[in-house]
């Protein structure tokens, strides 16, 4: 990886926490496994500006901008974590293992992305368990 490039990965990761923009796993639980994407994909005219890139957990997402909020049919856009605040659009069910829609992005982003797959259940779970859960050190 050229240094310039590792700049801007490491400028991302510590702008991102060192965790998932989306569900707020840690690079420590995935094992480093976190990357860099777009949030407006290349292909629909997003940019390599640090404004458009994000550190993310998981692939789901691909190229998609909007997906249809379940509860009103109406196709929205996704999440996007530069430009929206987490809080507003989600929060944490009782129990932490869930990612609950806020809004009508937050509901298409949580199905969208599958923020609530059985990996990232059992990923909570333990954050529970063992008291690291990101909802208790914000």
């Amino acid at each position: 990886m050229k240094a310039r490039q590792r700049k801007r990965r490491d400028l991302l990761r510590a702008h991102a926490g060192y965790a998932c923009e989306y569900c707020h796993i840690t690079e420590t639980l995935m094992g480093g496994r976190l990357t860099e994407d777009h949030v407006i994909p290349l292909s629909e005219g997003g940019t390599d500006d640090m404004d458009n890139l994000c550190w993310w957990c998981d692939v789901f997402k691909g190229s998609q901008t909007a997906a249809p909020d379940l509860r009103t049919g109406r196709t929205v856009p996704l999440f996007h974590p530069r430009r929206d605040q987490w809080e507003e659009h989600f929060r944490w069910s009782r129990d932490g293992l869930q990612i609950l829609g806020r809004t009508a992005m937050g509901r298409a982003s949580v199905e969208a992305l599958r923020m609530n797959d059985p990996d990232r259940m059992e990923t909570r779970r333990f954050w529970v368990t063992h008291r690291v859960h990101p909802r208790d050190t914000t």
